[in-house]
């Protein structure tokens, strides 16, 4: 059974928004967006050549209850593991594919130029 997961945070769409364009500038693939099932959800499923990386977006306007990557934590790694193989599970045409783990950073944007935004995007590969 697959979840529909319903986005309300106009912040968080925004900030997923983002980090798909900063992949595709890089040359990945979208493979799923916001891939959902009962242990978790994924906010990206992307082709990196030919691995299938499993991206979890992170947005902080301020870091005063810790960094984006301080939310990330062995729970949260857990769960998209398993999210993960939910999707292998299914997706029998990936299963062969070698699989990463990756984060996309990001701060608070300003509305102007993209060479701007670029410096408030960290893409942490193979975080776990």
């Amino acid at each position: 059974m697959f979840w529909q997961l319903k986005l309300h945070n106009n912040k968080g769409i925004s900030a997923e928004n983002r980090a798909l364009k900063y992949l595709r500038a890089r040359g990945m693939k979208l493979i799923h967006r916001n891939y959902a099932c009962k242990a978790g959800e994924i906010d990206l499923v992307m082709l990196d050549k030919e691995t299938l990386v499993f991206i979890e977006v992170r947005f902080r306007t301020q870091s005063q209850y810790g960094s984006a990557a301080d939310s990330i934590t062995s729970s949260k790694q857990n769960k998209i593991r398993k999210t993960a193989d939910h999707f292998l599970a299914y997706h029998r045409n990936h299963q062969h594919r070698l699989c990463r783990f990756d984060a996309l950073l990001l701060k608070n944007s300003p509305t102007h130029h993209d060479a701007s935004q670029e410096k408030l995007i960290e893409w942490l590969q193979g975080i776990f």
